[in-house]
């Protein structure tokens, strides 16, 4: 399964962008799951930014090492547990000393928490709560972290990968975890953009789909590629691009 997300295309339509998407320097963590793997790897969103070092965040530094390997130059790999706090400052600490820079956060570790079968009226509480660690409090630990990188070069875009099974406005039942915490991804974009203020730091979520990857199996509608395409969009936005707004297929969505 390994595809990596309309990396031609992408990459042609990054490259016409103004002059500011060449500062664009690191992605962490863009993961799909591996099969067989519980842990979160392979690159997606990260890969059309071939003329920007790329470092990919990986639970396993030589699973992270070999696609870097795959992504050829200007890719590395940090080790990157988003439920530990202190994997998190040492990966932000190893991009801070080099490539000496942050531009891009892509949040996209997670876990589907139990899955479709899970009810919350007598939901495995310990479940939901390994969800939100990694869905929700990892993606925030390493915001926090990774912030200060931003403002010391006055430019950042946080992509924060969420799901319309998080709208409030079309909340139904099931995977009680898995909700309830890109409910709660949503609520820290709109957070951090009203504290960003008019900071060059653009924090968007954005709902990629139903798409072909071993969580979302090979059943889903979109491909990789169709899936990596907003997300990719809102990660090289100019400095007037949207903020704290809900995206799929490039168009807003009810919260």
């Amino acid at each position: 399964m390994k595809q990596f997300a309309g990396e031609r295309n992408v990459t042609e339509r990054f490259l016409t962008m103004n002059d500011k998407a060449h500062r664009i320097i690191g992605v962490l963590p863009p993961f799909v799951q591996f099969p067989g793997q519980n842990d979160l790897y392979m690159p997606t969103t990260a890969c059309p930014f071939r003329s920007s070092e790329r470092v990919i965040g990986s639970r396993d530094l030589a699973t992270g090492e070999e696609v870097a390997r795959e992504l050829g130059e200007n890719a590395s790999a940090v080790r990157l547990d988003v439920t530990d706090a202190d994997s998190i400052v040492a990966a932000v600490a190893s991009v801070d000393r080099d490539p000496g820079r942050l531009d891009v956060l892509v949040n996209n570790a997670g876990i589907s928490g139990g899955g479709w079968s899970t009810n919350a009226v007598d939901a495995d509480l310990d479940e939901v709560r390994q969800t939100l660690e990694t869905n929700l409090f990892g993606a925030w630990r390493l915001t926090e972290e990774a912030l200060p990188l931003m403002r010391k070069n006055g430019y950042g875009r946080i992509v924060n990968i969420s799901s319309g099974m998080g709208q409030l406005s079309d909340m139904g039942g099931h995977s009680p975890g898995y909700r309830v915490s890109k409910t709660g991804l949503n609520v820290l974009t709109r957070m951090l953009t009203a504290e960003l203020g008019d900071e060059n730091i653009l924090v968007n979520s954005v709902c990629p789909g139903w798409v072909r990857t071993d969580m979302g199996t090979q059943s889903a509608r979109l491909s990789v590629e169709e899936g990596a395409d907003t997300p990719v969009w809102l990660a090289t936005l100019p400095d007037d691009g949207p903020r704290g707004g809900f995206f799929r297929n490039r168009e807003p969505i009810p919260w």
